[in-house]
Formats: C-alpha cells, sequence, structure tokens
C-alpha cells in the first residue's frame, strides 16, 4: 500500500426532500472535486452523516461513489462502528464495491481501555484484507486512540494509517515518528484549523471539511507543504482560518451543508437528530462566504 498524500474530502450526503440520497447530486459534486483537485473521497464518514444512513444506503452510498469515481482517485469507504463485528461487515462489503480504503471510528459509546482497541482493529484488519485507516475523535466517541496504540496497531499489513482529529502537535510527531518507522503508513490530519500545521511537521494529508468548500485551496496547501511551499501555502492557509473555525459552530456537517446550500449546490436537508444550522449564525457565515468570493 502506497502512502495516502494531500486533501481528502469528508464529502457530504446530498438529501432530496423526501429525505432520499441525492446522487445525481453526489454525483456533480464529485466531477467538482477531482476537477479541482482534490486527491481522495471519504464517503459516508462522519461529514456524509454515517451515523444515520441504514445499512442498506450506506452500503449503497459506497458502491455508488466508488463506481462514479471509477478509479480517478482513491476512494476510503467509513465503515467504522462500536460493534467489531458490524465493522467487520460494512468492511467485507466496501471491498467488495470495489472501495480502495476503509476509515474506522473508534468504538463510541462502549469506551474500550486500549487493550480492547487493539483487539478491535486487530480483529477487523485479519478478517478483511484491504487498507484500514484508523480514526480517532474523542471529542465525539469518548475514546481516545493513543500514539502507542497506534504503533503496536501500525505492524499489522493491512492497517495503512491513521487520520487523528485531535489538536495536539505533540501527539501529531509522535504519530509521524510512527510513519517513518513504518513504511507506507499514512498520517492524515483530521482537523481543519491545525492541518497546515500537522503537514508542516511531517503529515502526508489531510481528510478535511473544509475541503467540501473549498476544494482547490486544501489541495494547494497540501501540494505546497508537502513540496516545500511552506511560506506561500501558510499564507493561503491562513486566508481561510475564519472559514475553518465557521465550519465548527455547531456539530458536524451542520455548517458545511449550510454553506454548500447557499452556493446552490446542493438542496438544504439533514437528517434528524440534526437540525438546519441555527439563524444566529448565518450573518456571520454569509459575510464569510462573500468575503472570500465563495458566493
Amino acid at each position: 500500500m502506497q502512502v495516502l498524500h494531500g486533501s481528502f474530502v469528508a464529502i457530504v450526503t446530498p438529501f432530496k426532500k423526501n429525505g432520499e440520497i441525492d446522487y445525481a447530486v453526489l454525483e456533480n459534486l464529485i466531477d467538482w472535486h477531482i476537477a479541482e483537485g482534490t486527491n481522495g473521497i471519504v464517503s459516508v464518514g462522519t461529514t456524509g452523516e454515517s451515523a444515520t444512513l441504514n445499512v442498506y444506503e450506506h452500503i449503497d452510498a459506497i458502491e455508488h461513489t466508488v463506481k462514479y469515481v471509477n478509479k480517478r482517485i482513491p476512494v476510503i469507504a467509513g465503515t467504522g462502528a462500536n460493534s467489531t463485528q458490524e465493522a467487520i461487515d460494512l468492511s467485507i462489503e466496501a471491498k467488495s464495491k470495489g472501495a480502495d480504503y476503509t476509515l474506522l471510528v473508534t468504538p463510541y459509546y462502549n469506551k474500550p481501555n486500549q487493550k480492547g482497541l487493539i483487539a478491535h482493529y486487530e480483529k477487523i484488519a485479519d478478517s478483511v484484507d484491504i487498507g484500514h485507516i484508523l480514526y480517532n475523535v474523542p471529542s465525539r466517541t469518548a475514546c481516545d486512540l493513543k500514539p502507542e496504540t497506534v504503533d503496536i496497531l501500525s505492524e499489522h499489513k493491512n492497517i495503512a494509517g491513521v487520520k487523528e482529529a485531535v489538536d495536539d502537535m505533540e501527539r501529531i510527531k509522535q504519530l509521524v515518528k510512527i510513519s517513518q518507522k513504518q513504511e507506507n503508513f499514512s498520517i492524515l490530519s483530521g482537523d481543519d484549523p491545525t492541518f497546515a500545521n500537522a503537514l508542516k511537521i511531517g503529515a502526508h494529508g489531510v481528510i478535511s471539511v473544509a475541503a467540501n468548500i473549498i476544494p482547490k485551496i486544501i489541495s494547494s496547501i497540501c501540494f505546497d507543504l508537502l513540496n516545500g511551499n511552506e511560506d506561500s501555502a501558510l499564507d493561503l492557509n491562513n486566508k481561510y482560518a475564519n472559514l475553518y473555525n465557521l465550519l465548527f459552530v455547531e456539530s458536524n456537517p451542520i455548517p458545511v451543508k449550510w454553506m454548500l446550500f447557499k452556493m446552490n449546490l446542493v438542496q438544504n436537508h439533514i437528517r434528524l437528530p440534526l437540525v438546519e444550522l441555527d439563524e444566529t449564525y448565518h450573518e456571520k457565515i454569509l459575510s464569510e462566504l462573500y468575503n472570500l468570493k465563495l458566493m
């Protein structure tokens, strides 16, 4: 397996008014991302509302994305679950539909210890022969995957990397050291406000929410940082710092879907228990979108 480099969009799942997945709009988004230089697509991750898709929709969305992408860029399928067997079943389906990698969030709600996390991930990796990317986002899962645990898991031939969504550059440094020891092990930031800093110290890329809104910009920042053009990359990144923060004024993907709606790229539909962006934030976000010439 190769190291994954650059910008990977955690793509939204667009819905029709009746609540069904809008595949025509999804295809338009995929084409746009590829044209804008996005390096890969994460299908049905957190931003894709995986938590409220039923299992049939989940698998169908992965299959449709893989078929439409048609090997133009890698597809990473969100197949994590707090049931190890469910994660295995979803990963088997993702592989059968042609996904290039899976993304496995830490088991939420169960709160396993580090020994349990090792057993969980090794069982999945033993069961499904595909590249698995670990995903740590303790702010949402109440479960923290420690670097020393990643170090152990990185030795498995089917574990290809980690998405780290903790704003902690010391932790990123520890993970980068693991990647230097384990050939072809990818370190991907999962935190838009700090992803440039992570790449600056050795991370390989980002799985980004902001890439839904500014795909060419996120791809350009990654390209410049990976090719030693640090000053230009950080100048460009600073220009969008306020946008990164606005993307998280409410639970993701509430703000990003509302922004995409205002940019006329999706309809304004999100699944319960999430609801449309509170009007308190409308003016501030619209002002920033106009300021950045995104509308």
